[in-house]
């Protein structure tokens, strides 16, 4: 029986193993490595990434990364390939090829297939000497001295290479094509990462939640305003211009330091020239603002134009965090 300190052990031995095996990758590195990238960058058609077993898995991942920062690539499972799948591959597709041995028999297969048909074949592979390696245009070579389990037959090491080195190709990819924040939203418009990147102030405002008072209104409309609208502020609003700003805070404080506020008005406790934000600012933009100002909600302005209130709750109630 292991106990906590061989667990803790074990998995960090893991950990530097495996870390070991992907930071040997930069010594095997060579201008096969750059002619797959320049190839994939020119290719008129889509990467192809085939594999079987734990390489399939490594497959997929690596064209979801690669779909998702502007390669069109496609999944192609090279048992199934041969039974009929390969008819996604088109004449301008490349094709990469993963294989910790290069010699399995689905890839003795597959691979003379893809040769005939006049396809770039690239190899990930850990075998340089392998059927596969030998039948590719190109090598990207992911050889590691030992798997981190302790038979030596998990793939681990060897997937984790196969991995990171798709991930150098999808990087340098979007690198050739000054792939920016603006067109990583346009692949990921859903959940906290797509709503930071796309979300404008414009987009969350409620027409129907707009508060407002005029200077002279009495505390009573104001607290009503507030109260209505559920936003924990009123804008203060003269001659269709914002002046000011009143919070459920000013409300507290008017309280807590007068007995009788019946001959009070807005003007008379609002703050003058709040906080504001465009519409068409983004909301991560309004966000920081609240931060560094410790308030919750802000005044959106359209030129002098009072277009309502984005409020904190907001934002965080849309999951951009």
């Amino acid at each position: 029986m292991m106990n906590s300190h061989n667990i803790l052990e074990s998995a960090r031995r893991t950990i530097f193993t495996e870390s070991q095996s992907i930071a040997n990758l930069t010594t095997l590195l060579t201008e096969d490595f750059s002619r797959s990238v320049q190839t994939i960058f020119e290719s008129r058609g889509r990467l192809v990434v085939t594999g079987i077993g734990k390489s399939a898995i490594i497959a997929q991942k690596i064209v979801a990364t690669m779909n998702s920062t502007g390669t069109p690539s496609v999944f192609l499972h090279a048992s199934e390939a041969i039974h009929g799948d390969l008819g996604m591959v088109q004449p301008d597709d490349v094709v990469i090829c993963i294989s910790k041995s290069g010699n399995s028999p689905e890839i003795k297969v597959l691979v003379p297939i893809i040769k005939k048909f006049g396809n770039t074949l690239i190899a990930i592979t850990g075998n340089t000497t392998s059927f596969l390696a030998k039948q590719s245009d190109f090598i990207l070579n992911t050889h590691v001295d030992a798997e981190a389990d302790p038979i030596n037959l998990a793939p681990t090491n060897s997937t984790t290479a196969q991995l990171v080195m798709g991930d150098a190709l999808a990087v340098c990819l979007m690198e050739m094509r000054g792939f920016s924040a603006e067109d990583f939203a346009k692949y990921h418009p859903g959940g906290a990462l797509g709503k930071k990147l796309l979300l404008r102030v414009a987009d969350m405002l409620d027409g129907s939640r707009k508060p407002e008072v005029s200077c002279d209104a009495p505390i009573k409309n104001v607290i009503v305003s507030i109260s209505e609208n559920r936003l924990g502020v009123t804008a203060v609003v003269e001659e269709g211009h914002v002046v000011g700003i009143i919070t459920d805070g000013d409300i507290r404080r008017m309280l807590n330091d007068r007995d009788n506020f019946s001959d009070l008005r807005a003007a008379d406790i609002m703050t003058r020239s709040p906080k504001s934000i465009k519409p068409t600012d983004m909301v991560t933009d309004a966000l920081n603002l609240m931060e560094d100002f410790s308030i919750t909600q802000l005044i959106v302005l359209d030129g002098s134009q009072y277009k309502g209130v984005i409020h904190l709750h907001d934002i965080l109630k849309e999951g951009v965090v």
